[in-house]
C-alpha cells in the first residue's frame, strides 16, 4: 500500500509518494491535444535509466527516433538521465501527441524533484503546454472551416 508524505516547500505543497517496491517517486501529468500522460519519475543512486510507457519498453512504444528524442528531451537537458527511472501511462490522441505529453510530464516531475531545473526547462519551453487543439466542425460546413462549393445559379 503506498504511503504519502506531504512536504511543504515555500508555500507550495508537493506530494512525495512512497511505493514499497520502488521507493520514492515524483508524479506529474502532461497533456497535448487529447493525449494525457501520467508520469512517475523514480530518482535512484543505481544507474537504472529505464523508461517504461504503458508497461512496454520505451523503444518499443515509440519506434521512431524523433518521438523518442522528443520525449527524453527534458532528461537530456537536466543531465539527470542516468539517475532516473521513468514510468508513464499514456492514453488518448496520436503517437506524436503522446510523445509530447510524456515530455511535458517528465519536465513537470523534474521540477518537483529539483526546483533549480525550472529555469533551464522553461527556457527550452519544456514546461509550456501546447494549447492547440482540433477545431470543432460547424453545421452547414464540410469541416471546421471548409464550405461547400458556391454556385451562382
Amino acid at each position: 500500500m503506498p504511503t504519502k508524505k506531504i512536504v511543504k516547500k515555500e508555500d507550495k505543497i508537493v506530494e512525495k509518494k512512497e511505493v514499497a517496491k520502488k521507493g520514492t517517486y515524483f508524479y506529474a501529468v502532461g497533456r497535448r491535444k487529447t493525449a494525457i500522460a501520467r508520469v512517475k519519475i523514480f530518482p535512484s543512486d543505481i544507474a537504472q535509466n529505464t523508461l517504461v510507457i504503458n508497461e512496454k519498453k520505451f523503444e518499443e512504444y515509440f519506434p521512431v527516433s524523433r518521438w523518442r528524442d522528443l520525449a527524453k528531451a527534458p532528461l537530456a537537458l537536466a543531465g539527470e538521465g542516468a539517475k532516473f527511472s521513468v514510468e508513464a501511462k499514456v492514453y488518448g490522441g496520436g503517437i506524436s501527441a503522446q510523445a509530447d505529453a510524456v515530455k511535458l510530464g517528465i519536465a513537470r516531475a523534474l521540477v518537483l524533484f529539483d526546483k533549480e531545473l525550472k529555469k533551464a526547462l522553461k527556457g527550452e519551453k519544456y514546461l509550456t503546454r501546447d494549447p492547440r487543439e482540433v477545431e470543432r466542425k460547424k453545421f452547414g460546413l464540410k469541416k471546421a472551416r471548409k464550405a461547400p462549393q458556391w454556385a451562382k445559379r
